[in-house]
């Protein structure tokens, strides 16, 4: 067996559990990201998804919340052209949530308290929808699709019914977009699988110590939530703040993976940070759990929604039990609630450090 395939086959059976032969069909999957950059969370999760051999990446869709659309879906096109995969679709998205505006979340504020992260609203990273910020990876050349995210979500689970994963790292705007155009859109995905909710962290973190319930991706955008948690999806699949604080983004981590040569590797090494004390690895946990669900170590379910009052809870996770919950229809979520950290994060410098796969043939979303 020649060295590469020998690679290719290993990281398989490190990234599913099991060996994932070369005729085996990939896995489809749609990235949906407040794809903030460069490196970070968000633009992390996605190579982790693309880096995997078992994956076939049908497209990334982009939604404002970390940062502004425009913004967003530049990191995005250059993070693909760095590592040698422009033939991802980036498919813009919606540039402003629902329902909620940027002035009435500061008055909300001014009556309730002020919020620790407000995404592109954040004052200390502000700057206009139309403006790109700052690019140390360099601006790309590139494009994106003339498609929108909600006609692109909707067409590709048309094209494959019952095979898209829809991955989703940020406030659930596009997803919302898609069923209020298509209903049938949830039904004929595979699963949804999100990092958001919070229920009840065990953490020192000021975020969420005055308030556990409060999670950004469902804050920023909870009419959107509050639409795609009722649809009647096959599988949800839920990544909390409760288990993503078990983990952490580290210098040594960062190391790590920048010891390896792969452009994934070198530009994690080259753009990879650390925000302050708390650096929870909130997306990259949702996406490997996908790849490899026996990083999950213990698991729940409950039925989820959103707190759409306009006091001091709007925007805050709803739970309840199969015992408790009202009667209106609400779907079950597994929640995660526990992992193996290591595994987590082997796993990640694995990835990272792999040749990035190539496009598959039959790729043409």
């Amino acid at each position: 067996m020649k060295l590469g395939r020998a690679r290719w086959v290993l990281l398989a059976v490190l990234t599913t559990g099991s060996l994932l032969s070369l005729g085996q069909e990939k896995r489809k999957i749609i990235i949906d990201q407040d794809a903030a950059g460069p490196a970070g969370t968000d633009q992390q999760s996605i190579l982790l998804l693309i880096q995997s051999p078992q994956t076939e990446v049908l497209g990334i869709t982009v939604v404002t919340g970390d940062a502004w659309l425009k913004s967003e879906v530049a990191h995005t096109l250059r993070t693909l052209e760095l590592i040698g995969r422009t033939d991802i679709p980036v498919v813009p998205g919606a540039e402003y949530p629902l329902v909620r505006r940027k002035r009435e979340t500061e008055l909300w504020e001014q009556r309730f308290g002020s919020v620790a992260w407000v995404g592109a609203w954040t004052p200390r990273v502000y700057h206009a929808a139309d403006e790109l910020g700052e690019f140390p990876e360099g601006k790309p050349t590139t494009k994106p699709s003339d498609e929108d995210a909600a006609h692109f979500l909707v067409r590709l689970v048309h094209k494959f019914p019952g095979e898209v994963t829809i991955y989703e790292g940020g406030p659930m705007t596009n997803l919302a977009l898609a069923i209020s155009i298509d209903p049938e859109f949830p039904k004929l995905a595979k699963e949804l699988i999100f990092m958001g909710a919070s229920l009840n962290p065990q953490t020192d973190d000021p975020e969420f110590a005055n308030t556990p319930r409060h999670e950004f991706n469902m804050w920023f955008d909870p009419e959107a939530a509050h639409i795609v948690l009722r649809a009647p999806w096959k599988k949800i699949v839920c990544t909390p703040v409760d288990i993503s604080v078990k983990t952490k983004m580290t210098m040594e981590l960062i190391n790590r993976i920048k010891q390896g040569s792969t452009p994934a590797a070198q530009y994690i090494g080259k753009y990879g940070r650390l925000f302050g004390e708390y650096n929870y690895l909130w997306d990259e946990l949702t996406a490997a759990a996908w790849l490899d669900p026996a990083l999950i170590t213990k698991k729940d379910m409950r039925y989820m929604d959103v707190d759409l009052g306009q006091g001091p809870g709007y925007g805050n996770t709803l739970t309840w039990t199969d015992r408790d919950k009202p009667a209106l229809e609400l779907q079950p979520v597994e929640v995660q609630v526990d992992l193996d950290v290591e595994k987590l994060y082997n796993m990640m410098v694995d990835l990272l450090n792999a040749p990035t796969p190539h496009a598959s043939p039959k790729t043409n979303p």
